[in-house]
């Protein structure tokens, strides 16, 4: 991860302000070199951190000018109030005297502990030791930065080619627990030297994490803060159009596959990354609902932790998603063993499914059998760490 970089354009810093009682990197800060245009995608939870509030007005106001994220852990700022909401601007406020901009050219980020009141005093004096540290090779302190139950830092990137030039985009992310979102992920900021439009932006990133953030699930609750922010600052020089929208998409897709993969491996008490396919179904959006589905369901979860090739709690799943099937027509394999045929157990041994689930990452694939469709989802298993992670997390 030392060498990871956002997209040119950009530089970065994350530190310590004093927000973590155990003094961990609690504060970063991304600057654009110039006016970006952004994008986001944010919680649809009915109770909305005051940040993902903020970020929301600044966008709809400001898509085609943002200059600079800045981000804490070790507090949501969420169900606060008015002094919340003021503390959201408070931040970006903050952070525009620092580096010489507008506040609303600001974007705010938050996560941790939710209904505690934000030490503005504190972000304040960050920003102010952040800023002259800002640099290129900042990145990797900002994915440490963000982080809260993590147990390692999240970073991707990768690389275009349009019309023989080179585009890159390359992102972090935090999460590992609740950790089940209705519209993205928990917390993810994505770069690329891309020029684009905000409208094209903001059309290729609800198309990307509707594949890959929104199919990722640990416990099943959705955060009042997930937000994934994408900014563009143009440094490339190379515009994306209708020419190249799909391509550009298809990358954005790919890096945001890979952060969401890596969250789910790092689930709270997690010792397994499970991916689950879905296949034969009649659109993708019924395919991923019922990936979804088996992901998120306790008892899948906790035989996949045992080893146990328990294939009825995995149908079992499925047939509560809400999306209508045959089950005469099921298939189903355990990474390369086939369970079940026609909706009933086939011939196998149970040493080679369980062996299929024996090590670190585990593969389920459910056939439906009605049309060509497939959706896929990203999990993990369900310890007793889980538990004990979460019965004193505030304490």
């Amino acid at each position: 991860m030392s060498d990871f970089q956002f997209a040119p354009g950009f530089r970065a810093a994350g530190g310590r302000c004093g927000l973590k009682a155990s003094g961990k990197p609690d504060l970063a800060l991304i600057v654009a070199d110039g006016p970006c245009t952004a994008a986001g995608v944010f919680t649809t939870n009915q109770i909305k951190a005051a940040p993902v509030l903020y970020d929301q007005a600044v966008l709809a106001a400001n898509a085609a000018g943002v200059r600079a994220i800045i981000a804490n852990s070790g507090c949501a700022n969420a169900c606060t109030g008015p002094q919340g909401e003021q503390a959201a601007s408070t931040m970006a406020q903050s952070a525009a005297a620092a580096l010489g901009c507008d506040p609303g050219a600001v974007l705010v980020l938050s996560t941790g502990v939710i209904g505690v009141q934000l030490d503005t005093a504190k972000i304040a004096a960050g920003v102010q030791s952040l800023a002259p540290a800002l640099a290129v090779a900042g990145a990797p302190s900002v994915a440490q930065a963000i982080m809260t139950t993590d147990t390692r830092p999240k970073t991707a990137s990768t690389t275009l080619t349009i019309n023989g030039r080179t585009i890159t985009l390359a992102g972090v992310a935090k999460g590992a627990g609740m950790i089940h979102p209705m519209m993205a992920t928990m917390l993810a900021i994505i770069t690329t030297d891309a020029q684009i439009a905000p409208e094209l932006l903001q059309s290729a990133l609800h198309h990307a994490t509707a594949a890959t953030f929104n199919c990722v699930t640990v416990d099943g609750d959705p955060s009042t803060n997930d937000t994934v922010l994408l900014l563009a600052s143009g440094a490339a020089d190379v515009t994306i159009d209708s020419a190249s929208y799909d391509a550009f998409c298809t990358a954005l897709t790919d890096l945001s596959r890979d952060l969401a993969r890596q969250i789910a491996a790092d689930g709270e008490g997690a010792t397994k990354l499970v991916e689950v396919t879905v296949s034969g179904a009649h659109s993708v959006s019924d395919a991923r609902t019922i990936a979804r589905a088996i992901a998120r369901s306790p008892l899948v979860k906790t035989a996949i932790h045992g080893g146990d090739p328990n294939w009825g709690r995995i149908l079992a799943a499925a047939g509560i998603a809400g999306v209508p099937f045959e089950p005469q027509l099921l298939k189903l394999w355990l990474g390369s063993v086939q369970v079940v045929a026609s909706g009933t157990p086939c011939a196998f041994a149970e040493a080679d499914a369980a062996a299929q689930m024996a090590g670190p990452e585990v593969a389920i694939r459910l056939d439906l059998g009605l049309a060509d469709a497939v959706g896929q989802a990203w999990t993990c298993d369900l310890s007793a760490e889980y538990v004990s992670i979460n019965a004193d997390y505030r304490t």
